[in-house]
């Protein structure tokens, strides 16, 4: 009688009716791909019809094309020169207008915007928001007025120079400083000054004289005439002339050129 064999001996026998083991040699089953059930076929329907729902609403469909634009800020400007210029497209769907190409194309044809935003208004609106430049300075030339703003930009020519806004007299052609600053950098130092000026005494300003990089004077209502100097140290040299214009009201001429050493003279 023959003995346990090897395998039984190490007790390795498998039991009747286990599962056979995996192999990856020949002979292998091909896993089994479940079809997905009806229910998840309807949810991926769904949202199939619904992604394409929406792209038609966009795009396709007359629900949310552009009807009317309208602006706001201007005060100079009229918002129909605004929308001209705008050209927005109606009938365009409201989400295809390139509402950059629209900002930059307001502020080259209209250089009295500063800026300008432009605003989808669902679900058939375009709206445009305008900041108008603000003139602090104008330039007489031709019998016409260039107005300039805060920052030194020429940005508009007009007929009349507009109400409380002082005229900048450039008088710096035999100037020697001319050769370091040009008549550029002497605008931005007269725009400069009137940002400096106390708000009443801005009002006053009529003309704003540059004759050098440190001879900057002004000439205010009732024939009064500060004179200023540079640019520099403009902060001080506005404290300084409101309490100098407050100590001697009569005075018709005002030095804070020396902001430490300011004098007041005439009456």
């Amino acid at each position: 009688m023959s003995g346990p064999t090897t395998a039984e001996k190490r007790g390795t026998r498998e039991p009747k009716g286990s599962p056979e083991r995996a192999t990856s040699g020949p002979g292998t089953p091909n896993p089994v791909f479940r079809v997905p059930g009806p229910r998840l076929l309807l949810i991926a329907l769904a949202v199939v019809l619904i992604v394409a729902g929406g792209i038609w609403a966009l795009y396709g469909s007359t629900w949310l094309r552009v009807e009317r634009v309208t602006t706001s800020g201007t005060q100079v400007l009229t918002p129909r020169e605004v929308e001209e210029a705008a050209a927005v497209p109606i009938g365009s769907p409201l989400v295809s207008v390139d509402t950059d190409a629209i900002e930059a194309r307001l502020v080259r044809e209209l250089p009295r915007i500063d800026t300008v935003e432009v605003i989808r208004s669902w679900p058939h609106g375009i709206g445009l928001k305008v900041t108008e430049r603000k003139p602090v300075l104008v330039v007489e030339k031709g019998g016409k007025f260039i107005e300039v703003d805060s920052g030194g930009t020429r940005f508009a020519t007009v007929d009349e120079a507009p109400a409380g806004v002082p005229e900048l007299l450039l008088n710096a052609a035999s100037a020697p400083s001319l050769r370091r600053f040009d008549e550029d950098r002497l605008l931005l130092e007269a725009v400069g000054v009137t940002g400096e000026l106390p708000e009443k005494i801005a009002r006053d300003a009529r003309v704003v004289e540059v004759a050098s990089y440190d001879s900057i004077t002004l000439e205010l209502s009732g024939g009064r005439t500060v004179f200023w100097g540079s640019g520099e140290d403009g902060a001080v040299k506005a404290r300084v002339l409101a309490a100098l214009m407050k100590a001697t009201p009569k005075a018709g001429h005002f030095d804070v050129s020396a902001p430490t050493a300011p004098a007041a003279s005439g009456s």
